[in-house]
């Protein structure tokens, strides 16, 4: 029994072949038959395959997924190569027959990480962009408010190439151009509609947010909303306040030319009429000259509507002091040149005019400015023959004290004559 647990003295250590021969000393000293030391070296014998076997499956094993790891990492290398468009790379990637599965796995996984980084990259580049896009497309269609966010978009990652990228980019370029000249656009609108609100007199941040609230001032020009029913509904405000600005030119330049025809029928002074240059000034404008603030506000026309009215209601009254001024100087001229005429029919036939439910009190000055205009040319076509009689007459009137005078000496001489000394 003093042989149990024996250890090899060559070998310093327990081995099979030891604990072999200490089986052996153990059966020589129980007495064991052959027969039953072979059956149990049979069994031990199995015992020991069935171990072996175990440890040849179970390495077996563990090389299957080792195998199966390296190939992974390869497919997954040259997947990943594939989508990010970097194919000229793969020659890098070790051979399987070379070196050890342990060794290629070792060699080929710093390659796998940095182009999973560089994939994570590449996916995030693709999504920044894809978002961007997305965006601009919102808002040039309307479907997008300002200031709203999209969720992160889809990547295929199938395809990450630098030429897909670039694609995308090139894409990205265009609407970004596209929104820019599209806020150029919208800008220009808007700075018309400013314009035409100051000459109409019109509030323009309540005209101009009508058609989108990001229109307003202090809304940054990035901010503002570029879509197509943005432009449009702008371009048909823009239409319709030049059409309201040639409809109020037209009618403040009719008020203007009555203003100017009841002045001149009234003999309105200077200070009346500069009351309503501002009226007046646009008589003869283009459309394009009128710029000035507040010129067509609805105010300035009421006011020249008004004054309009009122000088037509005092028209009536004023025209018989007009017309007989027009009379008196008529009359003044035929005076002075002798010519005689029945003022009292005439100032009848002014009232008769006047009073007539047909009085057109334009007509009556124009037709006595004829008459006064006929009358100077009359006057001039006699001057001479009048020249002639005033010389004649004053010759007569001349002789006529001469022979008074001549009288009066001559009585005086009698005079003195006849007196006593």
């Amino acid at each position: 029994m003093g042989v149990a647990g024996h250890n090899d003295p060559l070998l310093g250590e327990t081995t099979c072949g030891s604990l072999l021969q200490e089986l052996q000393l153990i059966w020589d000293e129980v007495g064991e038959s052959d027969d039953d030391r072979d059956k149990m070296l049979l069994q031990l014998e199995q015992e020991c395959l069935d171990v072996y076997r175990r440890k040849v499956d179970q390495a077996s094993s563990s090389r299957a997924r080792l195998l199966q790891q390296l190939a992974n990492s390869k497919s997954e290398l040259t997947r990943l190569l594939s989508s990010l468009g970097e194919l000229s790379i793969s020659g890098v990637i070790p051979d399987k027959t070379t070196g050890t599965i342990k060794e290629q796995l070792a060699a080929t996984s710093p390659f796998l990480e940095q182009l999973c980084r560089k994939r994570e990259k590449r996916v995030k580049e693709f999504a920044d962009v894809q978002l961007q896009i997305q965006t601009i497309r919102g808002e040039i269609a309307g479907t997008l408010q300002v200031g709203d966010h999209l969720e992160m978009p889809h990547v295929n990652e199938d395809d990450l190439s630098m030429k897909r990228l670039n694609e995308f980019l090139f894409e990205l370029q265009a609407l970004q151009k596209e929104k820019s000249d599209r806020l150029h656009k919208i800008l220009d609108f808007v700075s018309s509609v400013h314009d035409l609100c100051s000459v109409l007199g019109m509030d323009f941040l309540a005209t101009v947010t009508e058609v989108h609230p990001s229109l307003n001032d202090s809304v940054g020009a990035h901010s503002k909303s570029v879509s197509d029913e943005t432009i449009s509904r702008l371009s048909k405000m823009v239409t319709e306040l030049k059409e309201e600005k040639v409809k109020r030119l037209g009618k403040i330049q009719a008020l203007a030319s009555q203003l100017t025809e009841l002045w001149n029928l009234m003999d309105a002074t200077v200070e009346e009429r500069q009351l309503f240059d501002h009226v007046t000034c646009n008589m003869s404008s283009t459309l394009d000259r009128v710029t000035v603030p507040g010129a067509l506000a609805l105010d300035v026309i009421e006011q020249a509507e008004l004054e309009v009215e009122r000088l037509d209601q005092l028209k009536a009254s004023r025209m018989k002091d007009i017309a007989f001024k027009r009379q008196t100087e008529l009359e003044d001229i035929y005076a002075q040149a002798h010519i005689a005429i029945d003022t009292s029919a005439a100032r009848d036939r002014i009232l008769s005019v006047i009073d007539s439910s047909m009085f057109e009190p334009s007509e009556l000055l124009a037709d006595m400015e004829n008459q006064i205009l006929k009358a100077k040319e009359e006057a001039s076509s006699r001057k001479d023959i009048l020249e002639k009689v005033d010389r004649w007459m004053l010759a007569c009137e001349e002789e006529s004290w001469l022979e008074d005078y001549s009288r009066v000496c001559k009585v005086c001489y009698v005079t003195l004559l006849l007196s006593p000394f």
